[in-house]
Formats: C-alpha cells, structure tokens, sequence
C-alpha cells in the first residue's frame, strides 16, 4: 500500500494532535507556587519531607487539577523574602519559621524558654484551640493563613570550655544567639554572655574563639559538624523551634470549598511528616555527636526546673511589654492543661 505525502502527514499528525488534545484535557487547573529554604531530600530535611508530600497529596487528590510547584533551597529568596512574597501573593504558599513572628510578633510566644516539656505537648497545643487561635490572630495581622504547624526541633547549648548541668555553668559563657531580642534577653537571664552573629558568620566565631558556644536543634548541630569545634552539649531543650505552613488568604478564597478542604488536609499530613522527619534526624544526630566525642549532658527534672525558673520569668517579663500580654498567658496556660492530660 503507497501513501501519499499527504496522507502520510496526516498519518503523522494524528497521534500528535491526539497527544497534545489529552495534554490539554489533564492539565492543572490551578497552580499553586510553595517556597521554603532547607533542602529538598524528604529522608533528611523537615521542610523537604514535609512540602513533597504536600505535593503529591494534593496533585493526586485533585485528579491533577491542581498543580504544586515547590521551590527548596532558598530559590525563591531567605524567609523574609518567601512570607513578603506569599503577603504579595506572588507565590501562594511558603514554609517557614523563626522569621514568621517578624510580621505577626505574637508568633515569638512560641519561643518562650522551657515552654513545652516535650514535643507531643507541643502537637497538642499547636494542633488544638491555641495554634487555632494563633492562626487566625496572624490571619488577621498579615494576611496568611497558617495551615498547619511543622516542627523545627528542640534548640540545645553547646561550647567549648566546659559541661553545663545548671544556669550557673552559663556564667561569663559567649553564646552565639540569632539576631532576636528574645534569644538576648533568654541566654542574658542564665548569667551568659549572649552574642548575636548572623548564621553564614558562625563556623568562623566559632573557631576563632569569638565565642564558646551556640544553640540550636542537634540535628543543626551534627549537619553542620559543630563536633569538630565544640566538646560539649547539653539537652536542655530550651526553645521548641516551630514550622509555619502558609497560604496566602485570597488565593485560598479563591479555591472552591472542596478543593480548600483538600490543601488543608494535605497540610496537617505534610507538618505532621515534617515533624516526624525532626525527630529522626534529631536521634540519629544525636548519635552522631556521640560517635564524633562530644560530651553529652543529659538533665534530670530538677535540673531543668532550674534552667526554667531561670530563664522563662525574665523573658516572659520581657515579652508582655513586646507582643500583647494576654497571649503569653493563653499559651502558658494551654502547656498547662496539655501537659495535665
């Protein structure tokens, strides 16, 4: 049988033209863009693990109507930039943490020293009438809607000098802190010396001698190799770091009821992740400054009760006359009752 150049031509185009009709049949009706800083491997970084899987539920649910375009790494600017982006409504959705109390600065009670005894107390809170409330406060304030809460982990003390099992082995200590007043006025009230240096600039103070120690979550610690320039941690807990998963408010709107139903139980599966990816990573780092020599302290209740009345009365004195005062309470008061259950 011959074909002609023609009917070859349409011999060709047919399935060409039948592709790109099914292409355009499934194609996403909505795009949704997500931005977060912390790398993108799902078995080793929280917001990685958390925003894929965001993704896949979401993409999967929806039949492929709506699309996650997910952004790690910082590609898209710091924290700042993602939650100034997502106010913007530039990008739909960021994941972020300690930057969010910047533009709603009743999220800082969240940073109040030895506030939650353990991280389920901290699910608890977070996922109950409290983070519900604090949701729609910040709502209100910036225009994002927190749906869900991730987990950043439990930030801890590490030096150089010497073990440090009471607030008193702080003293004359040079701690590096973040740029926060809140984190100043915490390691201040235990009697060190507290030091706010940007996070690119750490390594170097760090073996220079700039100042004798840090805190942050252990599984910062082992990533980064803090082993290699500081002999000892303590597991004080001090700060439960937390992930905020936000949506800009009107592209939320903008979504028909089902599909809104569909991103927010998305989002509470994908912190949930998030969290669970924290605390393997938290373990296995742990065993990793173990296996490195660094000096593990471990604190018995009255131990940390000590830390507490340390550190929590001055910052908590300090944070009333920064955010409004009845939140502070609200959340100390929510601790109190998760903790009781």
């Amino acid at each position: 049988m011959k074909f002609s150049k023609k009917t070859l031509a349409t011999a060709l185009a047919t399935p060409l033209m039948a592709g790109l009709l099914s292409a355009q049949a499934f194609a996403a009706d909505i795009t949704l863009t997500l931005g977060h800083v912390d790398p993108p491997e799902w078995q080793t970084s929280k917001k990685g693990a958390a925003t894929k899987v965001f993704k896949e539920l979401v993409e999967a649910e929806s039949g492929g109507r709506i699309e996650v375009n997910v952004y790690p790494n910082g590609q898209l600017g710091g924290e700042t930039d993602l939650i100034q982006s997502a106010q913007d409504a530039t990008l739909s959705m960021a994941m972020v943490s300690g930057a969010f109390s910047k533009v709603c600065k009743e999220a800082a009670v969240l940073d109040t020293p030895y506030l939650f005894p353990s991280a389920p107390v901290a699910w608890q809170v977070l996922d109950g009438q409290f983070g519900k409330d604090l949701s729609q406060h910040c709502l209100d304030k910036t225009g994002l809607r927190t749906l869900a809460y991730g987990e950043t982990g439990f930030r801890n003390f590490t030096n150089s000098k010497r073990p440090i099992s009471e607030p008193a082995d702080l003293d004359g200590l040079k701690i590096r802190v973040m740029t926060v007043p809140l984190f100043v006025e915490m390691v201040k009230s235990m009697g060190g010396e507290p030091t706010p240096i940007a996070w690119p600039e750490v390594p170097s103070a760090l073996s220079t001698g700039v100042v004798d120690g840090q805190e942050n979550p252990v599984s910062v610690i082992a990533a980064n190799k803090f082993y290699e320039l500081q002999k000892y941690i303590t597991l004080d807990n001090h700060i439960y770091g937390t992930d905020f998963l936000v949506i800009n408010e009107a592209v939320y709107q903008g979504l028909d009821e089902k599909d809104r139903a569909l991103v927010k139980r998305a989002a509470m599966i994908a912190g949930t992740v998030g969290r669970a990816i924290q605390q393997v990573n938290s373990a296995k780092g742990l065993g990793e400054l173990a296996e490195n020599g660094m000096e593990i302290t471990s604190l018995t209740a009255e131990q940390q009760a000590k830390f507490q009345a340390a550190a929590q009365p001055a910052v908590v004195e300090w944070l009333k006359t920064e955010i409004e005062p009845e939140w502070v309470d609200k959340a100390l008061d929510a601790v109190k009752a998760a903790s009781a259950e």
